[in-house]
């Protein structure tokens, strides 16, 4: 070691068990807090929170007057939708009041709050953070005393500051530490695998303590299973500056995946005197990362490709307050498809949401900035990244770079900078911060300027080449690049609207329509775009191509391409996912490729088109087979195969000259070897007659933050549904619960979310419901008024 001075105390190594004195460190989460927009009207709130969502909507939200380069616009027009049409620009103010004991250290840790927060305690300024996104701590201990201290946080959201909706408010949790002076150091702990297989693992290990008092300190570092047993231990010492380092062996390890997402808790505790002082809970994954021109990407040393989604960080009518259990059901309903990555657009992640990235198995490539000196937007981050762009660097890594999921950092999207002299510099440095923080994954960014990137070596000095779209410049990145292999860090930007179809059915760019909506037949994209299809080829014909991630796996609020013109509209049309979560058909031409543990058949559209009978009306079918039969009433429309040279023909099932007639509509899937894989039957709706409600999930926890998600479709006698039903529905909630929020996944609606009524969209909406803190039963009521028609559906809470 040098001259570092390593200090080990062997009487109190000797001493050390997992059964130790409890150590001083509390933790606890700062909820419930006072709001205000302007310091004299207050009221309660429960944070993670978002003052914006309840609206109302309107145009006037920060209405933008630009030309959106990165649309190849180069004419100023009025950009109505563009953040979301909600009332996100000015100030907010939060305040609480919390007891802090006698300690020798206390600090708030922020996981984000939107935006610039200035934090107060006591009176006195504390600190502050520029980034909204990110993560990062406040040292308190001088502003505080024992007993009640008052916290105090002002925010402030400037117009034209975003692409997207950004949200309002602490959006994200706040936790109070408190711990003895001397104390193991936040985002300090980092474990990482240096090699494994399913015989043994290494892990090492650094952590940084604080001692400055001295005396007879040590530190113990345990590896426990999922059984509480400890598979690893080390005593260790630290150095002259506080870091310890070590290494633990694991024999027989479980490596994780997303196929097995196994999770061993790390526990690093301090002592003083024999007692335990202090004690650091870590959840790890054992798990190795690589990428190479011979290897690709690979994970524990197996090579795969992504089947990856681009994720916004809105949860749609929750807007940005972060939540578990919506969280969770995203990332469920991804995998289902077969998903198996993420890539957190273009903001950095919260810490939450790569917890249940860690525990569901969903691999992430974790995003930083927009933007850099050169601003997108009038008052986006380039007013920071001089000052501001180490920092965020450093705190994204700090604050992850122990999970698991997470095996790819993300520097940069669209930079302007790839383009301009000295941006490979700036690239370079950011990469090489990454790599000083965390050598153990690799750092890309998504690439639109890809001539221009090649011109200035912005692409070749990247760990992974991402390409955003460009598949007209794939060629030239795999026989160009140095790398050898490129990644679809952004791909597709197909647009679609959940239950809307329109005819004749044309492969479109840019289409618009009277009623602001995109056609559900998955033919119609951006104009730097293309079609799913188009994707696929290179991934299947060229093995350098190591995976894509889809824009984007749910729609988000903002950005309602191609109608940025057009009003009402306020959020995107990209989506696999619509607004509300209910899956677009797109949904399941992903779940044909990518889910292998199933079979897929899918039929669109729908089969209740009163007015078009005896006109063309074609039916494609979506499913991992290679063949179909198609059958209106009993009689076959014929049997097709997918075919490898047909753009729309490879990897979808097509029966282009269907003329539509009232009655059932049947597909019958096959294999390769003419195996019957599965069948689906749609049938023509009749008269309107209930309401169905159908929970995700029946029972959920009473700890007053989980939701039940309820599924409403207003359908016929015999269940089937009315697919362009509209009518108004209210909602109740009785019980152990209160009615969260609705929405029907149509970007035009201005209806708001948070209050209990809303229209059907193309049949269907979905309600959201919270549990309060006492076990019991909710009940949620939704009524039609129009049809005299009212359905309940019950929900456990435990």
């Amino acid at each position: 070691m040098g001259k570092i001075l390593i200090r080990i105390m062997a009487a109190v190594m000797v001493s050390m068990t997992a059964g130790s004195a409890t150590a001083a460190r509390t933790t606890t989460e700062v909820s419930d807090w006072l709001f205000s927009r302007d310091k004299v009207e207050w009221q309660s709130v429960t944070v993670p929170h978002d003052w914006a969502i309840s609206g109302p909507f309107d145009k006037k939200w920060d209405l933008q007057i630009v030309a959106i380069e990165q649309n190849g616009e180069t004419t100023a027009t009025e950009k109505s939708g563009r953040s979301g049409s909600l009332p996100w620009i000015g100030e907010g103010h939060y305040k609480t009041t919390v007891t802090i004991p006698a300690c020798g250290h206390a600090e708030l840790l922020f996981d984000g709050a939107m935006s610039e927060p200035t934090v107060t305690v006591n009176g006195q300024k504390a600190g502050y953070w520029a980034y909204g996104y990110n993560a990062f701590t406040i040292d308190i201990t001088p502003f505080i005393t024992v007993g009640e201290n008052t916290i105090e946080v002002d925010l402030n959201n400037i117009e034209e500051s975003s692409r997207w909706y950004p949200g309002a408010g602490i959006y994200r949790p706040v936790t109070l530490i408190t711990t003895d002076e001397e104390h193991i150091e936040t985002f300090s702990t980092f474990a990482y695998t240096t090699k494994a297989d399913k015989s043994y693992a290494e892990i090492d290990v650094t952590t940084k303590v604080s001692v400055p008092t001295g005396g007879n300190i040590g530190v113990n570092i345990a590896l426990y299973d999922k059984k509480g047993y400890i598979v690893a231990e080390s005593h260790c010492g630290y150095a002259t500056d506080g870091t310890v380092h070590t290494t633990l062996d694991v024999q027989k390890p479980e490596l994780w995946s997303p196929e097995s997402p196994y999770l061993y808790r790390m526990v690093t505790r301090l002592y003083k005197d024999n007692k335990a002082i202090d004690e650091q809970t870590t959840n790890i994954g054992i798990r190795t990362v690589s990428v190479s021109k011979e290897g690709g990407f690979q994970l524990n040393g197996v090579r795969r490709k992504f089947k990856g989604v681009c994720l916004h960080h809105d949860l749609g009518p929750l807007g940005a307050a972060i939540n578990k259990a919506a969280l969770i059901r995203q990332i469920e309903m991804m995998k289902a498809m077969g998903c198996d990555a993420i890539r957190t657009s273009h903001n950095m992640p919260s810490t939450w949401q790569m917890d249940i990235c860690d525990s569901l198995g969903m691999m992430v490539m974790a995003e930083s900035f927009d933007m850099w000196k050169y601003p997108k937007c009038a008052n986006g981050y380039a007013r920071f990244f001089d000052d501001w762009a180490d920092k965020d660097i450093t705190n994204l890594i700090l604050n992850h770079r122990n999970h698991p999921s997470i095996v790819m950092w993300s520097i940069g999207n669209e930079i302007p900078e790839q383009s301009m002299s000295g941006g490979t510099d700036m690239a370079r440095h950011l990469q090489d911060l990454c790599h000083s923080l965390d050598p153990t994954r690799p750092v890309t960014q998504g690439l639109d300027r890809v001539d221009w990137a090649f011109k200035t070596g912005f692409v070749q000095v990247m760990d992974v080449p991402g390409f955003n779209y460009r598949l007209n410049k794939y060629e030239r990145g795999l026989n160009e690049l140095p790398q050898g292999f490129l990644l679809g860090s952004e791909t597709t930007s197909t647009v679609s609207s959940r239950g809307v179809y329109k005819f004749p059915v044309e492969t479109k760019q840019m289409a618009n329509y009277d009623d602001g909506q995109c056609t559900g037949y998955d033919v119609e994209y951006c104009s730097w775009s293309n079609l799913p299809d188009d994707d696929w080829v290179w991934q299947d014909d060229y093995e350098q191509v190591i995976g894509e991630f889809v824009w984007t796996g749910y729609d988000y609020l903002g950005e309602p391409t191609p109608y940025d013109e057009y009003w009402p509209s306020r959020s995107s049309y990209f989506g696999i996912c619509d607004l509300a979560g209910l899956p677009k058909d797109r949904y399941y031409l992903y779940k044909a490729r990518w889910n292998k543990d199933e079979h897929t058949v899918h039929l669109l559209p729908h089969w209740t088109w009163p007015g078009r009978e005896g006109q063309v009306t074609p039916v494609y079918c979506y499913t991992d087979g290679t063949e179909g039969e198609l059958f209106i009433n009993g009689v076959s429309q014929g049997r097709v195969k997918k075919d490898a040279t047909s753009r729309l023909d490879r990897y979808r099932l097509r029966w282009n000259d269907v003329k539509y007639e009232p009655g059932e509509l049947k597909v019958i899937a096959y294999d390769e070897n003419g195996n019957e894989i599965g069948t689906q039957t749609i049938k023509t709706a009749g008269k309107a007659a209930k309401l169905a409600l159908e929970a995700e999930k029946g029972t959920i926890k009473a700890d007053g933050r989980d939701l039940a998600f309820i599924t409403v479709s207003l359908t016929d006698e015999n269940g089937t549904l009315i697919p362009d039903a509209a009518d108004a529905l209210t909602f109740e909630v009785s019980g152990a619960g209160t009615y969260k929020a609705a929405c029907n996944g149509d970007a035009t609606s201005l209806e708001p979310f948070t209050e209990p009524t809303m229209q059907l969209f193309a049949g269907k909406l979905v309600v959201i419901v919270q549990s309060t803190t006492d076990a019991g039963t909710i009940t949620l009521t939704v009524s039609d008024a129009g049809r005299n028609i009212t359905q309940s559906i019950d929900i456990k809470t435990i």
